[in-house]
């Protein structure tokens, strides 16, 4: 309530000062259970998970979300889904090319609770959704505990957490954004995002405005000034009109924006001395300028294991085609070791995974799979700013800084991994604040695995031993004398309500609860 309206600035992150950080655990809800594993949480969620109730309330006629018993059901319907998500998705593979690999990634604003996402998932395209919390309840919580990627966040005055050029299509469907508005600075934020010959679609208003004004309840002079204004700044932008589809626009970005006829002297280009330095700046109406000498990127998964762009044309200082796969190298051998002490990373128990420290994504490389996805962290204190590679790789990720609060709601990853981040962070700000983050957005259960020195881990095990997660250090895997070591954990099980952990240890935990308890629950609703 402290902050301005316009331009949604009150939705935005706003950390509190240090004084007011609360430093505590933050327990589940009694009852919780382990999430369905995927891809049945697609569909259905425990609904002592996320006890909200709201949205199958407001959203009923839309087949968003419905109360069934002990579960949520998710049809994958939404306000422009009537069919479904996967119909409307089979609309727009007429126009976008999702079968042939050369989308890849997705970037879904105002994405409700991220269904387009889900059912991308299945055609091997990964989107990164998000929306704000607003009165609709839980739309990011329900996101993730479906196992989606996903994140809290707002178009509204700063830049969002994504270097120049990451998505191969960004999509908006009744998302509220006022695309028209502002001297077209949010449609110029998404071209910034947006890579040479990406697509943009639109769903919903003002697109077919002569057919639904009436019932979306505006005249026709207003929807047509606000689709006029769209299209002016497209062909500003050089996106180029592709097709409509009854209520969806869907444009291309030019692949070679440097030559844009209908670009004018008027419309300013962004400074781009640090492209990728975008923490907390504030957005801009300019165009950001394309990269000099970009190739093409290699359609998915070939993109994974090449050579991404930035590296091969020196963009990051320091990184040659040789580092780079020898990174990779390193990771495939330490992801091997950590196969050998936790034999659950060979199976389907960890769907939704952070790497915290991500580097150029080597851990998440490693790690692939169709059954799990990473949300891999650049955190603004690197040295070396590789979001960029990461997302030509065809992974997704974020910026973060680890001495604020993740933007996500707690209990919403299953495994988290960290190089080094603690002695990256030394100095900056406290172990134990960084450690009840992980502790908040980890669900019981869950794993992290940390990599760094002995002294610095052994200063994280003292404070993880409080925090009720059990530990096992473990040596590196070329030598034990060399002073980087692995700490494994795991977050004992235990909800509001509980004096200890006594329940945990009588054998009253939550793993197997979820498919055991759960399938029960969801016959039941079927039933009732």
């Amino acid at each position: 309530m402290k902050f301005p309206r316009k331009n949604m600035v009150y939705r935005e992150r706003h950390c509190p000062p240090d004084g007011e950080r609360l430093r505590c655990l933050v327990p589940a809800p009694p009852g919780y259970v382990t999430p369905f594993p995927w891809p049945k949480s697609r569909d259905y969620v425990p609904f002592a998970n996320a006890p909200y109730k709201s949205l199958t309330v407001e959203k009923a006629v839309q087949n968003w979300v419905q109360y069934e018993g002990r579960v949520f059901r998710f049809p994958g319907g939404g306000t422009q889904f009537p069919r479904g998500a996967d119909k409307y998705i089979d609309q727009l593979a007429t126009v976008v090319p999702f079968a042939d690999g050369s989308v890849r990634t997705v970037l879904d604003t105002g994405c409700g609770v991220a269904s387009l996402g889900a059912y991308l998932d299945s055609r091997d395209v990964i989107a990164m959704s998000f929306a704000p919390r607003d009165s609709h309840e839980a739309q990011v919580q329900f996101a993730l505990e479906r196992g989606v990627p996903a994140f809290i966040g707002v178009l509204g005055s700063v830049k969002l957490p994504f270097p120049p050029r990451s998505f191969d299509m960004a999509h908006c469907s009744r998302c509220l954004i006022p695309w028209s508005g502002n001297g077209g600075m949010y449609m110029m934020e998404i071209d910034r995002v947006l890579r040479p010959g990406g697509y943009w679609v639109l769903s919903g208003p003002p697109i077919n405005w002569k057919t639904n004004h009436k019932a979306w309840e505006r005249t026709e002079a207003d929807l047509a000034g606000e689709q006029q204004r769209i299209e002016e700044y497209a062909k500003m932008l050089c996106w180029e009109k592709v097709t409509e589809i009854h209520e969806i626009g869907v444009w291309r970005k030019r692949p070679d924006g440097a030559a844009c006829p209908a670009r004018t002297p008027a419309v300013r280009t962004c400074d781009a001395a640090n492209p990728d330095d975008v923490w907390y700046k504030n957005m801009e109406t300019c165009i950001t300028p394309p990269p000099s000498g970009a190739s093409e990127l290699q359609p998915f998964p070939a993109r994974l294991t090449a050579t991404p762009p930035r590296v091969a044309s020196g963009a990051v200082p320091g990184l040659t085609a040789e580092t780079y796969a020898e990174e990779n190298r390193r990771w495939e051998k330490h992801v091997k070791a950590y196969k050998k002490v936790n034999y659950r990373l060979n199976a389907d128990r960890y769907r939704n995974i952070m790497d915290m420290n991500a580097g150029v994504g080597g851990f998440a490389a490693a790690v692939f799979s169709p059954k799990s996805w990473v949300m891999n962290v650049v955190p603004t204190a690197a040295e070396l700013s590789t979001l960029g590679v990461i997302y030509e790789r065809g992974l997704i990720g974020i910026y973060h800084d680890w001495c604020e609060a993740f933007s996500t709601y707690p209990r919403t990853y299953d495994l988290i991994h960290g190089n080094g981040v603690f002695t990256l962070y030394k100095g900056k700000c406290k172990m134990e604040d960084i450690m009840l983050e992980m502790d908040r957005i980890l669900r019981p259960e869950g794993t992290v695995i940390l990599r760094d020195d002995v002294e610095v881990l052994l200063k994280v095990q003292r404070i993880a031993s409080g925090m009720r997660w059990k530990t096992i250090m473990a040596n590196h895997e070329d030598s034990p004398h060399i002073p980087e070591k692995v700490l494994y954990a795991v977050k004992r099980y235990w909800t509001a309500g509980d004096k200890s952990s006594e329940e945990e240890e009588k054998g009253n935990s939550s793993e197997g609860k979820g498919s055991e308890e759960g399938s029960s629950s969801e016959e039941k609703g079927s039933e009732e």
